[in-house]
């Protein structure tokens, strides 16, 4: 097996994760691939792949679909389900072909049947790689300032944000769901400036916030004389942001009269301001986020189901703070740096003690409740390092203990260990300390989710926090 032919630029460097319980191909096709330029991780089962998935997401998946335990089948609905813009291509026997057809026709990239050309293989995964999203940590045509002010490291994120800047060179509109104080309209914002209508205005509206009298001539503008009271003619939100983009906060709060209004904009694409007796055509990109259940509210009657599926052509979910604790050090770190800025008391950073307790804490408030916990801290600081005092201050109590492993459920058992790891830059003795287990006992739970502390030491960092 000779593959020998270097990848494009585009494709150089790639992040190529095997897997394959055959030591042997795993070693030499490794071994090819990096002969190739190609970055490859390793694993021999599914359950060990989809750790590294989590620990560092690769651009491209080569898996047998034979493998101990979890099958390479289960294993690419797990992607599927979590990364659905991550390629998967399957190795199978002659006797698996079958299963590799099925694949194929639920969204496997492709398949090769064993043993199989060194070319094509090369071509397939060539090819794969063209096709699929640059990965977040990748630069993109105008760089990275797109998701400025957005930090992270959290997995899950780093695949938010990639699929973000895919549907952003698209005109589609974007359903944003996450709790409250997720960065909702921090997210909105990188996609209007990953757009083509980065140039044009980005105009933002929270539909929750104003009395239904006054958000229909918020968006839509009045006439002189439309209502007692309308001295003016108005410019609406609609006609502010034309050529750009509008969005839509709590989009879910808007009352049925409006919905049916903002249905008929969206359809013909003009608006007639209050009062008017024509409409005016606008060329509106429009975003929309809640932290609402909109299809409860369709089934109660609050939501009326025409509007749904015209704003909700991609969901992007933002995760709460609580499911990304491994960010929390660095959304801390970098709002001090920005926070310093504003106070100008020298703070350089936030002690480590005080550090854990922010890690450890209940975060109900989210990214926007962890800005105000850091800023409060920043305006009472009297010395470089924010103390333990001062946090447990500003979180109005004392700092919460994280989560057991017994209060986590069974289910999530492996993505708790990991972010554990993550936390503690893979230090087993840390991990196991804040999980409340001894060492005997943790080396035990990663033994059995085939979890090695090395994989999480000096993983390549991140830059680029959602903010409040």
């Amino acid at each position: 097996m000779n593959l020998a032919r270097k990848p494009d630029s585009k494709s150089g460097s790639a992040h190529v994760l095997l897997i394959d319980d055959d030591q042997d191909l795993l070693r030499l096709l490794s071994m090819r691939l990096q002969a190739c330029g190609f970055r490859v991780s390793t694993a021999t089962s599914a359950e060990e792949g989809l750790v590294r998935i989590a620990v560092e997401p690769p651009q491209l998946v080569l898996s047998d679909i034979r493998l101990p335990g979890k099958d390479g089948l289960a294993l690419f609905d797990e992607i599927r389900s979590t990364r659905p813009t991550l390629p998967v291509i399957l190795l199978t026997a002659h006797g698996t072909i079958p299963d590799a057809v099925q694949a194929m026709s639920r969204g496997v990239f492709g398949y090769l049947t064993k043993p199989f050309d060194s070319k094509i293989l090369l071509a397939k995964i060539q090819q794969a790689l063209q096709l699929s999203p640059v990965s977040a940590g990748q630069e993109t045509g105008n760089g990275e300032v797109w998701r400025q002010g957005i930090v992270f490291r959290n997995s899950r994120m780093a695949e938010l944000l990639e699929e973000a800047r895919v549907v952003a060179t698209s005109d589609a509109s974007v359903l944003i769901r996450g709790e409250s104080g997720t960065g909702k309209e921090v997210l909105a914002r990188a996609i209007h400036r990953a757009s083509l209508r980065a140039k044009a205005p980005f105009v933002a509206i929270n539909c929750g916030a104003i009395p239904e009298q006054l958000l229909e001539s918020e968006l839509f503008g009045h006439v002189r004389g439309a209502f007692t009271g309308a001295a003016s003619a108005h410019v609406g939100l609609f006609q502010a942001a034309d050529g750009g983009t509008l969005f839509l906060d709590e989009i879910g709060d808007m009352p049925l009269a409006l919905q049916v209004k903002l249905m008929r904009v969206l359809q013909d694409r003009a608006v007639r301001p209050v009062g008017a007796t024509r409409a005016e055509p606008v060329d509106v990109r429009v975003l929309s986020a809640t932290h609402r259940d909109l299809e409860a509210a369709m089934a109660d009657g609050q939501f009326r189901e025409d509007l749904y599926y015209r704003l909700d052509v991609v969901t992007l979910t933002l995760p709460p703070l609580d499911e990304r604790r491994e960010d929390i050090p660095l959304l801390a770190a970098y709002f001090v740096q920005q926070l310093e800025k504003k106070y100008g008391k020298g703070i350089t950073g936030i002690a480590p003690e005080a550090l854990e307790a922010l890690a450890s804490a209940a975060w109900p408030g989210n990214v926007r409740q962890l800005f105000n916990v850091v800023e409060q801290s920043c305006a009472l600081a009297t010395t470089p390092l924010i103390n333990l005092t001062l946090v447990q201050r500003a979180l109005r109590g004392p700092a919460m203990e994280a989560l057991s492993y017994a209060e986590a459920k069974l289910r999530f058992e492996r993505n708790y260990l990991v972010q554990l790891l993550k936390l503690t830059d893979g230090s087993v003795a840390d991990a196991a300390r804040i999980a409340d287990r001894n060492r005997t006992e943790f080396y035990r739970l990663l033994q059995k989710h085939e979890l090695s502390p090395d994989m999480f030491r000096s993983l390549p960092g991140n830059t680029g926090v959602a903010e409040q």
